[in-house]
Order: C-alpha cells, then sequence, then structure tokens
C-alpha cells in the first residue's frame, strides 16, 4: 500500500490550524522568526500532541515585518544563532509538553534561497543537526537542501507541494507569476495523486517530470486550506494512499 505524509506550515496566525491539524500527519511550526511566539508555539503544539501529528521547527529570516519573504536578509553566523535560537525556543517548549521535534524545515525565502545556495543550505542543516532529538531535515530533493543533509548526517524528507505550479527543470514557479498557486481543487488532488502515486507532476509547460515527494506540503495560509486539505486527503485515500508521517515510517 502506498503511503505519503501531509506537511502544513502552521503557527503563522491563519484561521485554519486547527482544521488543519485534524487532517494532516506532520506540521511545521513557525517559531518567531517570520511569526509566532511562545504562545503561538505552546498551543500550536499543544493541538499538534493532541491530534497525533508530528511537529517540526520552522525557521525562518528573522523579519516579522517582511513575513520572512525576503531574499538575502540575513546570512552567515548571524543567520546561523537566529536560527539556532528559533529552534531551540521551540524545542524547549515541545520538551515541557512532553514532546520532541519530529524534524526542521525552512521557511518562505530561506528555504527558496537554499535550494541553491551551498552555504545558506549548511548553515540550516547544521543548526539542525544540533538540535535535540535528531530531527529529520525537510527540503526539495535533488537541492542544496539535500545535499546538506548528507554532508551532517541528516534524515531527509523530499517535499513536494501540491498547490504550487513547477517549472520543467523541477522547480517552482514563482510566486510573482500568474498561475503560481493552483487555486482549484481539482487541479490540486490531480496533482496530488500523481506525486503520491508516481511521483510525477505536470510542469506549466507540458511537460510530465518526476519529483520525489516523501511529503505533500498544503500552504496554511492559502483561502480555505483546510478544505484544500481535506479534498486532498480524502481523494490520496480513495486511491489507495495512507497518510501517516514520514517520520513514523524511519
Amino acid at each position: 500500500m502506498a503511503n505519503i505524509d501531509l506537511n502544513s506550515d502552521l503557527g503563522e496566525g491563519d484561521p485554519y490550524d486547527e482544521e488543519l491539524l485534524q487532517i494532516v500527519s506532520s506540521c511545521n511550526i513557525a517559531c518567531g522568526g517570520h511569526a509566532g511566539d511562545a504562545a503561538t508555539m505552546a498551543a500550536t503544539l499543544r493541538s499538534a500532541i493532541t491530534n497525533g501529528v508530528c511537529a517540526g521547527a520552522h525557521p525562518g529570516y528573522p523579519d516579522l515585518a517582511g513575513f520572512g519573504r525576503v531574499s538575502g536578509f540575513l546570512a552567515g553566523n548571524a543567520l546561523y544563532e537566529s536560527l539556532t535560537e528559533q529552534v531551540t525556543t521551540l524545542a524547549d517548549i515541545a520538551a515541557d509538553l512532553g514532546a520532541g521535534l519530529t524534524h526542521v524545515k525552512p521557511h518562505g525565502a530561506l528555504y527558496n534561497d537554499a535550494v541553491a545556495d551551498c552555504e545558506l543550505a549548511d548553515i540550516v542543516a547544521r543548526v539542525t543537526a544540533e538540535a535535540p532529538g535528531a530531527p529529520a531535515f525537510m527540503g526539495m530533493a535533488g537541492t542544496e537542501l539535500q545535499a546538506a543533509a548528507d554532508r551532517h548526517g541528516l534524515a531527509f524528507i523530499s517535499e513536494a507541494f501540491v498547490d504550487r505550479a513547477y517549472e520543467a527543470d523541477g522547480t517552482l514557479v514563482s510566486r510573482s507569476e500568474p498561475g503560481a498557486v493552483h487555486s482549484e481543487i481539482a487541479v490540486v488532488t490531480t496533482q496530488a495523486t500523481g506525486l503520491a502515486k508516481n511521483g510525477r507532476v505536470t510542469a506549466r509547460n507540458g511537460d510530465v517530470i518526476e519529483v520525489q515527494a516523501d511529503t505533500l506540503c498544503i500552504h496554511g495560509d492559502t483561502p480555505g486550506a483546510a478544505s484544500v486539505a481535506r479534498a486532498v486527503r480524502d481523494v490520496l485515500e480513495s486511491h489507495g494512499v495512507e497518510i501517516r508521517a514520514h517520520t513514523l515510517r524511519r
């Protein structure tokens, strides 16, 4: 039986978190860089624990005003220290609640930058390697993120996106371009099924490309995110795909 993890970025102030935590199998919790504070971290963690959802850290550039979406916002040791503080804060709150972090996934512009930037990817991987509990590293396969995970001996969770359009080279269509985010549920569920069952997706030029996917991301900040997530889960299960956190399969 095929299986796949469904993850969502939560704790960012959006209204769908509680519903999403009843649908997804993993969540990535904002830990104070681009969004979130101690109260939202604790609340999201409690709900994740209640729903049996694996929780990971979602650190980003320390840019609350820009929601971590400004490319190249910070680098070097200053970025390392900020990311360490973010992940450690969430890990400490999780420990107080009797839980641990299963993975780390960078947020927004940091994620996009690190896909092609060896130095940035290495910083995030180093922070992950030093985090308590030996969390896995989540990111796009075949990129600098995976290479950095390999260098640091980290378990790697390959992520694909059900609600984003792909270029023929396997990268995501820039959000600045029309059609970058799929708005039709039928398109999202078709893409999710292709990724989960065949590891393939149709790029915007019509090419069918291979995309490695251990986990599928459903963005929690899009309108109707919970309805989209429910539709994705229902369709995948109707095709015989079991929804199960990747970290529980290691």
